[in-house]
């Protein structure tokens, strides 16, 4: 049989290929790989004791990669010199640098970070031990680490065992177990011997395994950890593949259970004590600003030494650690560069506080040239709009210069609100007789009797209070030449009408508390869990909130003011004092016009991690890294389902 010529066995090719084409034929790489990596071998092998080599090899049946390993392998005991971790091929290759301790287990945990070459299918939480003696410990403690103030869980952050119980163990040594928080604040700590052990949290700066700056986060539990074990039962259960709102099965799986496994640590960090100068700065010709890096129970001593600093004007807030002084004499300002002595305390390499003098030059951001050459810009420009407007026949109106003033009066005032004045400059003078709150009685406006005052808490701002009723309308007037501030401007004529919001326009909440301290505070939180308002846990241990908006979702935070400062307080490892506790209502309240909310509220109802409403959460879990199980799309397309 004589063999088919070339060109005909390529015309059938063709053929056959659009004939496939036509009845929707095309070609496919095959099914996807959705297998994960499986565990082969290691050397040394799995749990090996009485171990002396520093290299350590673990293979796969595939080619693998490791996902961010800086992140998520934990290798403890901590190490002083990181062993090298990496991929060759199918194995994962750890090289200790350190020499081993005798009588020690050391445990790599690799958490997800193993996933295979083609598909990165993760093998899921893996993780490999051996010991340097005759024994493996295999005992493992777990828990979250959240933030103290706002219960957001920390990412990241060490968690250690020491076996040393004393107080100093924690600013002296290393760990002697480790791990490192995931996504959602939780730790395992494994390969843990039987023994008793203080356990804290520490976000190490310098990497050295102990407690030694106050700039670092720290947490601690006040009660020993003793690790143990006890066997337990868990249900698994396997969805039906192609009902997936049904279940196919449900296995019972006995597993040994680890315990504490609910260790809860709150993570803040110390109030510093450190007293320096941190910043200066003059952002604008009319004030320079000076920023100390603690509190300060008095404010600095400042001498000009190239003017007169009777011509300044101070405003420091309550903590004197921000101060801004604004120069009256505008000549000053002009000036590049004021010189000044500063004499403040300041704290020595001992922790003390001690005298210190520094000689400052507060320069101009933009300097006089450049500043000139922008005015007359300014200048000339101004001056053809107007000769512009001047050809055009227009007015040419006087601009006349006021002393700019914020009113903070909307036309609908909330019934808990009072009136706000605020300046961008010192006020030097103030009439008050230039100042009238009347109301509308009978379609008359009569005087209505109000009180003005400064405010105690941020410079150039004054409140206008008054025995607003509901549903009354309101018109503050202010005078022109009212205020002067201390360039000499005035401001001009202001006039605001408003109408005081009913009772019926808002919503109420009660709560009901058990479990608070005796000097407790509840925050009323936006949904940028910022604080709204906030109100004592009264005798009775209830708390009401009043005059709430319609339309707003408000969340709950409490906090037990140990203090009772008003405000909430770090802790302080020194002194062995925790942070303030924190709670937080799991759930989100939608308030209603004319509507009461009463909620029975148990602080200890839930444990902390699950308190705070997910969508307030700033540290949002990683996704949980699953196998993709692309073959089912591809059969879908292939039409084999």
């Amino acid at each position: 049989m004589k063999p088919i010529p070339k060109y005909i066995a390529l015309l059938l090719f063709i053929i056959g290929f659009y004939a496939c084409a036509g009845t929707g034929w095309s070609p496919d790489g095959g099914p996807y790989d959705e297998e994960p990596p499986k565990f082969v071998r290691a050397t040394p092998v799995p749990n090996a004791v009485n171990n002396t080599r520093k290299n350590v090899s673990i293979e796969f049946d595939e080619y693998i990669n490791l996902e961010n390993a800086s992140e998520k392998v934990i290798i403890s005991p901590p190490q002083r010199e990181q062993p090298e971790v990496k991929t060759s091929g199918k194995r994962v290759v750890v090289k200790f640098i350190d020499s081993l301790m005798a009588n020690t287990t050391y445990t790599i945990d690799f958490g997800d970070a193993i996933v295979d070459n083609n598909e990165s299918n993760p093998l899921g939480q893996f993780s490999y031990a051996f010991s340097t003696g005759p024994e493996i410990d295999t005992m493992a403690v777990s828990g979250t680490v959240l933030n103290a103030e706002n219960l957001e869980p920390i990412k990241g952050i060490q968690v250690g065992l020491h076996k040393n119980l004393n107080d100093t163990a924690f600013t002296k040594l290393p760990f002697d177990r480790i791990s490192r928080t995931d996504s959602r604040g939780q730790f395992t700590i494994r390969g843990v011997a039987p023994g008793k052990y203080r356990i804290y949290a520490l976000q190490d700066g310098n990497q050295n395994y102990m407690y030694d700056s106050k700039t670092e986060t720290v947490a601690w539990s006040d009660s020993l950890i003793v690790p143990d074990m006890t066997p337990a039962v868990r249900f698994d259960t396997v969805w039906n593949e192609i009902d997936t709102t049904h279940i196919d099965t449900i296995f019972e799986v006995h597993y040994t259970r680890f315990l504490p496994d609910n260790i809860m640590l709150r993570a803040f960090k110390e109030e510093s004590t450190m007293q320096y100068l941190a910043k200066s700065e003059r952002p604008e010709t009319k004030k320079f600003n000076l920023y100390f890096s603690a509190k300060a129970d008095t404010l600095p001593t400042l001498r000009g030494l190239d003017f007169d600093e009777k011509q300044l004007i101070v405003e420091a807030n309550l903590r004197n650690d921000s101060i801004t002084y604004w120069v009256k004499d505008t000549t000053l300002c002009e000036r590049d560069t004021l010189t000044i002595e500063l004499k403040y305390l300041e704290t020595d390499t001992l922790g003390q506080l001690v005298p210190t003098t520094d000689t400052l030059r507060m320069v101009n951001k933009i300097p006089r040239e450049r500043r000139l050459a922008m005015k007359k810009e300014a200048d000339e420009k101004a001056e053809k709009e107007r000769k512009k407007k001047e050809k055009k026949g227009d007015t040419l109106a006087v601009q006349t210069p006021f002393l700019t003033i914020n009113v903070d009066a909307p036309s609908e005032l909330d019934i808990n609100r009072n009136i706000v004045l605020s300046f961008e400059e010192p006020v030097e003078h103030i009439d008050t007789s230039a100042i009238h709150m009347q109301t509308m009685i009978d379609s008359v406006w009569q005087d209505t009797p109000f009180i003005f005052q400064a405010d105690t808490i941020a410079p150039r701002r004054y409140i206008v209070l008054a025995n607003w009723q509901p549903g009354q309308e309101y018109q503050l007037t202010i005078d022109s030449l009212g205020f002067k501030g201390i360039y000499g401007l005035y401001t001009d004529k202001v006039e605001n009408k408003l109408k005081v919001k009913t009772v019926d326009q808002y919503g109420t909440l009660f709560l009901n508390i058990t479990g608070a301290g005796p000097h407790a505070i509840v925050q009323l939180l936006n949904s940028s869990d910022a604080v709204v308002r906030q109100q004592p846990v009264k005798e009775n241990n209830t708390c009401d909130f009043y005059f709430l908006q319609p339309g707003t979702k408000y969340y709950l935070r409490l906090f037990n003011d140990t203090n009772r400062n008003g405000k909430w307080d770090t802790g302080n490892y020194e002194e062995k004092r925790q942070a303030e506790e924190v709670f937080y209502f799991p759930k989100t309240w939608e308030m209603k016009a004319n509507f009461e909310f009463e909620e029975n509220w148990n602080l200890y109802a839930i444990p902390l991690d699950r308190q705070k409403p997910d969508e307030i959460k700033k540290q949002k879990p990683d996704e949980t890294k699953k196998i993709k199980d692309r073959n089912k799309e591809r059969a879908k397309k292939l039409g084999r389902t």
